[in-house]
């Protein structure tokens, strides 16, 4: 079996007028993450996490934030686009694990909602996902509640024929 991992981190701005999308999943929230695409700071971590096992580029390279069709695009779409890269490699997603970094809004209650959607996404079990999510402790622009982080890790696999 040929075994590779890859790391993905994003981060975006916390504003007025957005909505507040982490994981695929709708968080109510008086700010939201400031993107070219609905600005999913962690369905972005994964896809470059996804990409990067395969030593293929990052998000940006699939969907350039100058191209206007990619405005507002749902990031799941990207994590599609992300597994079928490197299924055209030979290569399945193992697992994924990923870290949000925010002091607002609480993650916790939208963590199993969050799983689902991107099992969905990634063709894989829930029990395959792992997420967490943490403080920085009121320090740095995430303290201060001016972002939201995150940061993801990926197994991907191929059966050595």
């Amino acid at each position: 079996m040929n075994i590779r991992i890859g790391h993905g981190y994003d981060v975006h701005k916390l504003v007025e007028g957005r909505a507040c999308i982490i994981g695929g999943v709708k968080i109510e929230n008086s700010l939201g993450l400031l993107g070219h695409s609905d600005a999913d700071v962690l369905s972005h971590a994964i896809a470059d996490a996804i990409l990067g096992a395969a030593a293929l580029p990052d998000i940006g390279h699939f969907f350039p934030p100058s191209d206007p069709k990619f405005k507002d695009m749902d990031s799941q779409d990207i994590i599609k686009e992300a597994v079928e890269q490197i299924r055209k490699r030979g290569y399945r997603v193992g697992n994924i694990d990923a870290s949000i970094i925010a002091e607002t809004p609480k993650m916790a209650p939208h963590i199993p909602a969050m799983k689902k959607v991107l099992a969905t996404s990634l063709g894989i079990d829930e029990a395959n996902i792992g997420i967490k999510a943490t403080t920085n402790e009121k320090m740095g622009w995430e303290g201060r509640k001016e972002g939201i982080g995150a940061h993801a890790v990926c197994l991907i696999f191929s059966e050595i024929k």
